[in-house]
Protein backbone atom coordinates (compact mmCIF):
# COMPACT_ATOMS: atom_id res chain seq x y z
CA UNK A 1 0.00 0.00 0.00
CA UNK A 2 1.33 3.24 -1.07
CA UNK A 3 -1.29 5.93 -1.00
CA UNK A 4 -1.09 9.71 -1.09
CA UNK A 5 -3.20 12.39 -1.07
CA UNK A 6 -4.21 15.29 -2.88
CA UNK A 7 -1.43 16.84 -5.16
CA UNK A 8 -1.09 18.96 -8.07
CA UNK A 9 1.72 18.50 -10.47
CA UNK A 10 2.74 21.76 -12.24
CA UNK A 11 4.38 21.40 -15.59
CA UNK A 12 6.24 24.85 -15.64
CA UNK A 13 7.73 23.39 -19.27
CA UNK A 14 3.98 23.97 -20.38
CA UNK A 15 3.10 27.02 -19.20
CA UNK A 16 6.38 27.97 -21.39
CA UNK A 17 4.95 26.38 -24.36
CA UNK A 18 1.42 27.98 -23.80
CA UNK A 19 2.62 31.27 -23.90
CA UNK A 20 4.79 31.24 -26.65
CA UNK A 21 1.81 29.42 -28.68
CA UNK A 22 0.34 32.97 -27.67
CA UNK A 23 3.06 35.39 -28.89
CA UNK A 24 2.90 33.43 -32.05
CA UNK A 25 -0.86 34.07 -32.67
CA UNK A 26 -0.18 37.99 -31.94
CA UNK A 27 3.84 38.08 -33.11
CA UNK A 28 3.48 41.97 -33.02
CA UNK A 29 2.18 42.35 -29.90
CA UNK A 30 3.71 42.03 -26.32
CA UNK A 31 2.62 39.54 -23.57
CA UNK A 32 1.20 40.77 -20.15
CA UNK A 33 1.14 37.53 -18.44
CA UNK A 34 -1.89 37.32 -15.96
CA UNK A 35 -1.13 35.80 -13.02
CA UNK A 36 -3.69 36.79 -10.97
CA UNK A 37 -5.22 34.96 -8.11
CA UNK A 38 -2.42 32.42 -7.31
CA UNK A 39 -1.91 32.44 -10.90
CA UNK A 40 -5.17 30.54 -11.62
CA UNK A 41 -4.16 28.37 -8.95
CA UNK A 42 -0.57 27.65 -10.08
CA UNK A 43 1.63 29.66 -7.91
CA UNK A 44 1.78 32.72 -8.63
CA UNK A 45 5.18 32.99 -8.05
CA UNK A 46 6.64 30.10 -9.41
CA UNK A 47 4.84 30.45 -12.82
CA UNK A 48 6.16 34.12 -12.78
CA UNK A 49 9.76 33.00 -12.46
CA UNK A 50 9.26 30.17 -15.35
CA UNK A 51 8.44 33.59 -17.51
CA UNK A 52 11.34 35.35 -18.18
CA UNK A 53 10.06 35.63 -22.06
CA UNK A 54 6.67 38.10 -20.63
CA UNK A 55 6.98 41.63 -21.40
CA UNK A 56 4.73 42.89 -17.90
CA UNK A 57 2.91 40.44 -15.41
CA UNK A 58 -0.84 41.46 -14.44
CA UNK A 59 -2.81 40.78 -11.04
CA UNK A 60 -5.76 41.96 -9.90
CA UNK A 61 -4.72 43.21 -6.40
CA UNK A 62 -2.06 44.97 -5.24
CA UNK A 63 -0.81 42.20 -2.84
CA UNK A 64 -0.32 40.10 -5.26
CA UNK A 65 1.90 42.50 -7.09
CA UNK A 66 3.63 42.87 -3.75
CA UNK A 67 4.34 39.28 -3.54
CA UNK A 68 5.51 39.07 -7.10
CA UNK A 69 8.03 41.81 -6.34
CA UNK A 70 9.45 40.23 -3.19
CA UNK A 71 9.81 37.24 -4.99
CA UNK A 72 12.54 38.64 -7.06
CA UNK A 73 10.26 39.65 -9.98
CA UNK A 74 11.78 42.26 -11.86
CA UNK A 75 9.49 43.06 -15.22
CA UNK A 76 6.61 45.25 -15.22
CA UNK A 77 3.41 44.35 -13.19
CA UNK A 78 0.40 45.61 -14.01
CA UNK A 79 -2.71 46.04 -11.59
CA UNK A 80 -5.65 45.38 -13.38
CA UNK A 81 -8.14 47.02 -11.01
CA UNK A 82 -5.88 49.32 -10.07
CA UNK A 83 -4.91 50.95 -6.68
CA UNK A 84 -7.86 51.00 -3.69
CA UNK A 85 -6.19 53.73 -1.28
CA UNK A 86 -3.71 55.98 -1.48
CA UNK A 87 -0.78 54.03 0.13
CA UNK A 88 -1.16 51.55 -2.93
CA UNK A 89 -0.75 54.05 -5.32
CA UNK A 90 2.51 55.75 -3.48
CA UNK A 91 4.45 52.30 -3.39
CA UNK A 92 2.74 51.75 -7.49
CA UNK A 93 5.39 54.61 -8.56
CA UNK A 94 8.42 53.06 -6.70
CA UNK A 95 7.62 49.54 -7.61
CA UNK A 96 7.11 50.22 -11.25
CA UNK A 97 3.60 49.00 -10.89
CA UNK A 98 1.62 50.07 -13.57
CA UNK A 99 -1.26 51.38 -12.52
CA UNK A 100 -5.47 50.77 -14.08
CA UNK A 101 -7.98 53.89 -13.63
CA UNK A 102 -11.16 52.45 -14.07
CA UNK A 103 -13.23 55.07 -11.85
CA UNK A 104 -13.29 58.62 -11.32
CA UNK A 105 -12.82 58.51 -7.42
CA UNK A 106 -8.91 56.39 -8.93
CA UNK A 107 -8.59 59.84 -10.99
CA UNK A 108 -9.62 62.30 -8.36
CA UNK A 109 -7.18 60.48 -5.92
CA UNK A 110 -4.02 60.68 -8.70
CA UNK A 111 -4.66 64.65 -9.18
CA UNK A 112 -4.37 64.63 -5.29
CA UNK A 113 -1.19 62.59 -4.90
CA UNK A 114 2.08 64.13 -5.25
CA UNK A 115 4.45 60.57 -5.91
CA UNK A 116 8.37 60.25 -6.15
CA UNK A 117 8.65 59.05 -9.28
CA UNK A 118 5.59 59.07 -12.79
CA UNK A 119 3.26 56.28 -12.83
CA UNK A 120 2.51 54.71 -15.79
CA UNK A 121 -1.19 54.29 -16.04
CA UNK A 122 -3.97 52.34 -18.00
CA UNK A 123 -7.01 53.84 -18.55
CA UNK A 124 -9.62 51.10 -18.51
CA UNK A 125 -12.69 52.17 -20.80
CA UNK A 126 -16.16 50.50 -20.60
CA UNK A 127 -16.80 49.10 -24.22
CA UNK A 128 -19.49 47.05 -23.35
CA UNK A 129 -18.59 44.76 -20.54
CA UNK A 130 -20.41 47.25 -18.40
CA UNK A 131 -18.51 46.22 -15.17
CA UNK A 132 -15.99 49.06 -14.50
CA UNK A 133 -14.33 51.12 -16.64
CA UNK A 134 -15.34 55.18 -18.32
CA UNK A 135 -18.25 55.33 -20.24
CA UNK A 136 -17.54 56.46 -23.63
CA UNK A 137 -19.08 60.04 -22.85
CA UNK A 138 -16.54 60.14 -20.08
CA UNK A 139 -13.62 59.34 -22.28
CA UNK A 140 -12.54 62.67 -23.56
CA UNK A 141 -12.43 64.51 -19.61
CA UNK A 142 -10.46 61.62 -18.15
CA UNK A 143 -7.76 61.88 -20.70
CA UNK A 144 -8.27 65.80 -20.61
CA UNK A 145 -7.23 65.62 -16.85
CA UNK A 146 -4.57 62.56 -17.68
CA UNK A 147 -2.30 64.68 -19.86
CA UNK A 148 -2.33 67.63 -17.05
CA UNK A 149 -0.71 65.80 -14.10
CA UNK A 150 2.94 65.56 -13.50
CA UNK A 151 2.71 62.25 -11.84
CA UNK A 152 1.45 59.94 -15.14
CA UNK A 153 4.13 58.82 -17.35
CA UNK A 154 2.80 60.45 -20.73
CA UNK A 155 1.08 59.44 -23.00
CA UNK A 156 -0.98 57.26 -21.11
CA UNK A 157 -2.41 53.84 -22.71
CA UNK A 158 -5.85 52.19 -22.96
CA UNK A 159 -7.72 49.12 -22.06
CA UNK A 160 -10.95 47.34 -22.05
CA UNK A 161 -12.00 43.93 -21.31
CA UNK A 162 -14.01 42.13 -24.09
CA UNK A 163 -17.54 40.16 -22.87
CA UNK A 164 -18.35 37.57 -25.17
CA UNK A 165 -15.51 36.88 -26.90
CA UNK A 166 -15.70 33.41 -25.60
CA UNK A 167 -19.12 33.38 -27.71
CA UNK A 168 -18.28 32.16 -31.06
CA UNK A 169 -22.12 33.07 -31.94
CA UNK A 170 -21.46 36.35 -30.41
CA UNK A 171 -18.76 37.57 -32.40
CA UNK A 172 -20.68 40.93 -34.07
CA UNK A 173 -21.09 41.77 -30.30
CA UNK A 174 -16.63 41.66 -29.58
CA UNK A 175 -16.28 43.37 -32.66
CA UNK A 176 -18.70 46.25 -31.69
CA UNK A 177 -16.44 46.58 -28.60
CA UNK A 178 -13.65 46.45 -31.00
CA UNK A 179 -14.77 49.28 -33.38
CA UNK A 180 -16.11 51.93 -30.20
CA UNK A 181 -12.17 51.35 -28.58
CA UNK A 182 -10.65 52.28 -31.35
CA UNK A 183 -12.42 55.22 -32.48
CA UNK A 184 -12.07 56.52 -28.37
CA UNK A 185 -8.37 55.74 -28.66
CA UNK A 186 -6.90 57.04 -32.01
CA UNK A 187 -4.11 59.32 -31.62
CA UNK A 188 -4.77 59.72 -27.98
CA UNK A 189 -2.94 56.68 -26.06
CA UNK A 190 0.69 55.36 -26.13
CA UNK A 191 -0.19 51.56 -25.73
CA UNK A 192 -3.66 49.51 -26.24
CA UNK A 193 -4.32 46.45 -24.88
CA UNK A 194 -7.96 44.35 -25.46
CA UNK A 195 -7.19 40.81 -25.90
CA UNK A 196 -8.16 38.45 -23.16
CA UNK A 197 -7.48 34.21 -24.41
CA UNK A 198 -10.42 34.39 -25.84
CA UNK A 199 -9.35 37.53 -28.16
CA UNK A 200 -5.66 35.98 -28.47
CA UNK A 201 -7.16 32.68 -29.89
CA UNK A 202 -10.16 34.21 -32.15
CA UNK A 203 -10.11 37.48 -32.73
CA UNK A 204 -6.11 38.79 -34.50
CA UNK A 205 -7.34 42.09 -35.73
CA UNK A 206 -7.76 43.60 -32.33
CA UNK A 207 -4.08 41.99 -30.32
CA UNK A 208 -2.80 45.75 -31.03
CA UNK A 209 -0.15 46.76 -28.89
CA UNK A 210 -0.42 43.98 -26.40
CA UNK A 211 -2.03 40.86 -25.69
CA UNK A 212 -3.51 39.53 -22.04
CA UNK A 213 -2.98 35.69 -22.20
CA UNK A 214 -4.49 34.91 -18.68
CA UNK A 215 -6.21 30.83 -18.97
CA UNK A 216 -4.66 29.96 -21.91
CA UNK A 217 -1.01 29.83 -20.07
CA UNK A 218 -2.23 27.11 -18.19
CA UNK A 219 -3.52 25.08 -20.94
CA UNK A 220 -7.19 25.51 -20.86
CA UNK A 221 -9.62 27.05 -23.32
CA UNK A 222 -11.89 29.95 -22.59
CA UNK A 223 -14.33 28.14 -24.93
CA UNK A 224 -16.70 25.94 -23.24
CA UNK A 225 -17.45 23.34 -26.06
CA UNK A 226 -13.35 22.89 -26.78
CA UNK A 227 -10.25 21.50 -25.17
CA UNK A 228 -6.91 23.64 -24.67
CA UNK A 229 -5.66 20.70 -26.92
CA UNK A 230 -7.29 21.73 -29.97
CA UNK A 231 -5.41 24.99 -29.78
CA UNK A 232 -1.83 23.26 -29.00
CA UNK A 233 -2.03 23.67 -25.85
CA UNK A 234 -0.79 22.03 -22.68
CA UNK A 235 -2.59 21.86 -19.64
CA UNK A 236 -0.38 22.89 -16.61
CA UNK A 237 -1.96 21.56 -14.04
CA UNK A 238 -2.51 17.69 -13.17
CA UNK A 239 -4.32 17.56 -10.23
CA UNK A 240 -4.08 13.87 -8.41
CA UNK A 241 -4.81 12.13 -5.86
CA UNK A 242 -4.86 8.29 -5.18
CA UNK A 243 -7.35 5.65 -4.02
CA UNK A 244 -7.42 4.67 -0.32
CA UNK A 245 -9.79 1.45 -0.48
CA UNK A 246 -11.38 -0.95 -2.75
CA UNK A 247 -14.42 -2.31 -1.40
CA UNK A 248 -16.73 -5.06 -2.74
CA UNK A 249 -20.63 -3.50 -3.33
CA UNK A 250 -23.94 -5.07 -4.19
CA UNK A 251 -27.23 -4.30 -6.26
CA UNK A 252 -29.13 -2.04 -4.77
CA UNK A 253 -26.58 -0.08 -1.94
CA UNK A 254 -25.97 3.14 -1.86
CA UNK A 255 -22.97 4.92 -1.17
CA UNK A 256 -22.20 8.31 0.43
CA UNK A 257 -24.38 11.23 2.15
CA UNK A 258 -28.11 10.59 1.48
CA UNK A 259 -27.89 7.65 -0.60
CA UNK A 260 -28.44 9.91 -3.15
CA UNK A 261 -26.62 7.10 -6.08
CA UNK A 262 -27.76 3.07 -5.61
CA UNK A 263 -25.77 0.78 -7.79
CA UNK A 264 -27.63 -1.06 -10.31
CA UNK A 265 -25.65 -3.82 -10.31
CA UNK A 266 -22.32 -5.71 -8.09
CA UNK A 267 -19.64 -3.43 -8.95
CA UNK A 268 -16.52 -3.10 -7.39
CA UNK A 269 -16.45 0.80 -5.50
CA UNK A 270 -12.94 2.96 -5.51
CA UNK A 271 -12.88 5.18 -2.48
CA UNK A 272 -10.38 8.42 -3.39
CA UNK A 273 -8.63 10.52 -0.90
CA UNK A 274 -9.85 13.80 -2.74
CA UNK A 275 -13.03 16.46 -1.49
CA UNK A 276 -14.15 19.60 -1.27
CA UNK A 277 -11.71 20.16 1.78
CA UNK A 278 -8.64 19.93 -1.35
CA UNK A 279 -11.42 22.00 -3.70
CA UNK A 280 -12.62 19.28 -5.56
CA UNK A 281 -16.51 20.20 -6.15
CA UNK A 282 -18.73 19.09 -4.10
CA UNK A 283 -21.31 19.40 -7.11
CA UNK A 284 -19.60 17.43 -9.51
CA UNK A 285 -22.56 14.62 -9.82
CA UNK A 286 -22.22 11.04 -10.21
CA UNK A 287 -20.94 10.50 -13.48
CA UNK A 288 -18.37 12.86 -13.68
CA UNK A 289 -15.01 11.21 -15.00
CA UNK A 290 -11.70 10.73 -12.95
CA UNK A 291 -9.02 8.75 -14.85
CA UNK A 292 -7.71 5.62 -13.11
CA UNK A 293 -5.13 3.28 -14.61
CA UNK A 294 -5.92 4.76 -18.37
CA UNK A 295 -9.29 4.84 -18.19
CA UNK A 296 -12.51 6.71 -17.47
CA UNK A 297 -14.42 6.03 -14.78
CA UNK A 298 -17.63 8.05 -13.16
CA UNK A 299 -18.50 9.33 -9.37
CA UNK A 300 -20.68 7.59 -7.88
CA UNK A 301 -22.43 9.16 -4.89
CA UNK A 302 -21.96 12.65 -3.20
CA UNK A 303 -18.59 14.29 -3.35
CA UNK A 304 -17.51 14.80 0.94
CA UNK A 305 -14.77 16.93 2.18
CA UNK A 306 -12.02 14.25 2.57
CA UNK A 307 -13.59 11.25 0.21
CA UNK A 308 -15.13 11.00 -3.44
CA UNK A 309 -16.47 7.59 -4.46
CA UNK A 310 -16.27 5.82 -8.12
CA UNK A 311 -18.07 2.81 -9.97
CA UNK A 312 -14.48 0.85 -10.70
CA UNK A 313 -16.60 -1.85 -12.09
CA UNK A 314 -17.14 -5.66 -11.49
CA UNK A 315 -14.21 -6.49 -12.92
CA UNK A 316 -11.93 -3.79 -12.30
CA UNK A 317 -8.23 -4.91 -10.65
CA UNK A 318 -7.46 -1.75 -9.27
CA UNK A 319 -6.20 -1.22 -6.11
CA UNK A 320 -5.59 0.50 -3.35
CA UNK A 321 -2.50 3.17 -3.77
CA UNK A 322 -3.38 3.48 -7.50
CA UNK A 323 -2.90 6.82 -8.66
CA UNK A 324 -6.48 8.80 -9.86
CA UNK A 325 -6.40 11.65 -12.20
CA UNK A 326 -9.15 14.42 -11.31
CA UNK A 327 -7.88 16.70 -14.47
CA UNK A 328 -5.29 17.19 -16.56
CA UNK A 329 -2.62 14.93 -18.49
CA UNK A 330 -5.46 12.75 -20.11
CA UNK A 331 -8.43 14.02 -18.61
CA UNK A 332 -9.35 17.93 -20.00
CA UNK A 333 -10.43 20.06 -16.97
CA UNK A 334 -12.81 21.30 -19.57
CA UNK A 335 -14.43 18.02 -19.78
CA UNK A 336 -14.88 17.43 -15.83
CA UNK A 337 -16.28 21.17 -15.65
CA UNK A 338 -18.76 20.62 -17.93
CA UNK A 339 -20.47 17.80 -16.15
CA UNK A 340 -19.98 19.72 -12.98
CA UNK A 341 -21.64 22.79 -14.68
CA UNK A 342 -19.00 25.18 -14.10
CA UNK A 343 -15.83 26.61 -15.82
CA UNK A 344 -12.12 25.11 -16.31
CA UNK A 345 -11.25 28.54 -14.64
CA UNK A 346 -13.16 27.52 -11.58
CA UNK A 347 -11.62 24.29 -10.88
CA UNK A 348 -8.20 25.11 -11.27
CA UNK A 349 -8.56 27.81 -8.92
CA UNK A 350 -10.63 26.89 -6.00
CA UNK A 351 -8.04 24.36 -4.60
CA UNK A 352 -7.51 24.76 -1.38
CA UNK A 353 -4.08 25.12 0.55
CA UNK A 354 -4.12 21.40 1.16
CA UNK A 355 -2.76 19.79 -2.32
CA UNK A 356 0.49 20.02 -2.18
CA UNK A 357 1.63 21.72 -5.43
CA UNK A 358 5.11 19.77 -7.05
CA UNK A 359 6.39 21.51 -9.69
CA UNK A 360 7.82 19.62 -12.72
Amino acid sequence: MDAKGAVARINLEAVRHNLNVAKRLAPQAKAIAVVKANAYGHGALSVAAALPEADMFAVARFEEAQQLRAGGICQPILLLEGFFNRGQLEQAATQNFHICIHHLAQLETLERTPLTAPVTVWVKLDSGMHRVGFRPEQVEGVFARLARLPQVIQPVNAMTHFARADEPDQNAVTQAQIAQFTQLTQGRVKATALCNSAGVLAFPEAHCDFIRPGIMLYGITPFGDQQGTDFGLRPAMTFTSSLIAVREHKAGEPVGYAGSWVSPRDTRIGVIAVGYGDGYPRTAPAGTPVLINGRKVPLAGRVSMDMATVDLGPEATDKVGDEVILWGEGLAAEEVARHVGTIAYELVTRMTARPHLEYI
